[in-house]
């Protein structure tokens, strides 16, 4: 008897949040209680804050992260940037939405608790205390408990790289990246317990840092652990100036070298990432240190050759577009160097399928290392480079376009000087510009400067088209056929 009267006054509650439109359609009505007050969508997380207004978790801390320190709807001073979880609100819905699942609505699944600032904090204290007793056991599973939680949900993530994980690992990595170079204590202060390699290290750094090597020995005892505090970084960019600071030092960069010599797919995967973050086009200093270390070239170049994924290509490929970029080309050796470990051919044929951001990348390397007369040369030199460089032509981006564009002008300056065309004004058409004409370059070039380009890619675009017109009557460069079922009008 009890429990069919409480099953009939469930059916009469259902029933007021139910509502019929005009044509008959019974509409559910949701429990204004049940709304956020920010987005208006039912509440998936519902939290209170210190003004005692309720809204769902993801909303409300979107709004705190923006910058505001008042509650939307009271206008309140929020006291506690910790909401609390409202429990019972959360199981109201819950209950509701079974209720009503035959019409649509999914049951909210109980929100596990994120992390909060405290938790990360002592996590990373733990850390700091564990990497100047050169515990690198502790390390690893503290690190592994960072890790962990950055990666079970992009609100804990968020919340680790706000409270510093980012500073806290890339020092910790630069700690043991220094421990695995290659230096020891001297004997005579080896007798005293309290001097650590650390502390050693820290106290000499200066008169050190330049005799050291990576040392097989010490990266087989800390290779895991540098492999996981790589892993970890990858989820906290973009870093801070410290944490780059960090990572940047020659022992750091040192160690993400020998990653991508030695290490795993995975290993030689979060380093390039990492090192792509470091390594940019506005600090110089960093980019000569990586130069410095010995392998580094070779390494970057492997993970053209033998590609893992489009975007460690395309990190490796900012890398080395940084390195060739960094200074002017007769004095930047580390461009005749890329170009005598055969990276021209590489780009090429990487170009012949790739997506839109390897594309622009490697556009971009062909354009630098094209700046140097060994690498014009072989590209002069490759069958491969008109046809890849006339198909990337308005049908990858514009940045594609306008590198592609400066490789040809590259090329066709190049010819002339070779024809000896600026002396006579005349001559036979080299191989380039015959190709060019062939594959189709001249209309390309034409419809290029009709939708508009930038003012550098125009001029360089005029000039290539130029050079192709004085050969163009010379040359076939559209099949006759293509267009016998073309109706004259005549």
């Amino acid at each position: 008897m009890i429990s069919s009267w409480r099953r009939r006054r469930a059916a009469r509650g259902a029933a007021k949040n139910r509502d019929t439109d005009e044509n008959g359609i019974t509409e559910l009505a949701i429990p204004i209680n049940f709304r956020c007050p920010i987005s208006l969508d039912v509440m998936k997380d519902p939290v209170t804050l210190s003004t005692g207004i309720t809204y769902d978790r993801e909303n409300i801390e979107k709004w705190i992260e923006s910058g505001n320190n008042t509650c939307p709807i009271t206008n309140q001073l929020i006291t506690n940037q910790e909401p609390i979880p409202n429990h019972a609100i959360r199981k109201m819905i819950q209950s509701w939405s079974v209720e009503n699942k035959s019409y649509g609505v999914d049951r909210i699944p109980t929100p596990r608790i994120p992390v909060s600032s405290v938790e990360v904090s002592g996590i990373l204290a733990g850390l700091e205390a564990a990497m100047r007793r050169g515990d690198g056991g502790g390390c690893l599973e503290l690190v592994a408990k960072v890790k962990d939680l950055a990666a079970e949900s992009e609100r804990n993530r968020r919340r680790v790289v706000a409270v510093g994980a980012g500073r806290a690992l890339s020092e910790t990595f630069e700690a043991f990246s220094e421990k695995s170079m290659g230096y020891s204590v001297p004997m005579h202060l080896q007798e005293h317990d309290h001097v650590s390699e650390f502390v050693f290290f820290e106290e000499n750094r200066n008169s050190v840092a330049e005799d050291l090597q990576p040392s097989e020995e010490y990266f087989g005892k800390n290779s895991q652990l540098l492999g996981e505090i790589l892993s970890a970084l990858t989820l906290m960019v973009p870093f801070d100036e410290e944490a780059k600071s960090h990572l940047g030092s020659f022992c750091s960069l040192s160690s993400m070298v020998w990653f991508l010599k030695y290490g795993d797919l995975s290993g030689r995967r979060t380093a390039v990432l990492v090192m792509k973050e470091i390594v940019s086009s506005d600090d110089q200093e960093k980019i000569k240190t990586l130069i410095k270390i010995e392998g580094a070239t070779e390494a970057l170049v492997k993970l053209i050759k033998e590609p893992i994924c489009a975007k460690t290509t395309n990190s490796s490929l900012s890398i080395i577009y940084n390195m060739v970029a960094s200074m002017p080309t007769p004095q930047n050796n580390v461009t005749r160097k890329f170009v005598d470990m055969g990276l021209v051919s590489m780009l090429l044929e990487t170009l012949v399928d790739s997506e839109q951001r390897v594309s622009e990348r490697a556009l971009a390397v062909l354009d630098e290392l094209c700046s140097c007369d060994e690498g014009l040369e072989k590209a002069y030199s490759n069958a491969l480079t008109v046809p890849v460089l006339v198909k990337k032509l308005l049908r990858v981006s514009n940045l594609a376009t306008g590198f592609s564009v400066s490789v040809m002008w590259r090329l066709c300056k190049s010819e002339k000087k070779r024809d000896g065309e600026e002396e006579t004004g005349g001559g036979s058409a080299s191989v380039a510009v015959v190709e060019a004409l062939q594959v189709g370059a001249f209309q390309k070039l034409l419809l290029l400067l009709q939708v508009g380009c930038g003012e550098e890619t125009k001029e360089k675009a005029s000039e290539v088209l130029k050079l192709l017109n004085m050969f163009r009557d010379k040359l076939e460069c559209i099949d006759s056929m293509d267009f016998k079922h073309l109706k004259r009008s005549f």
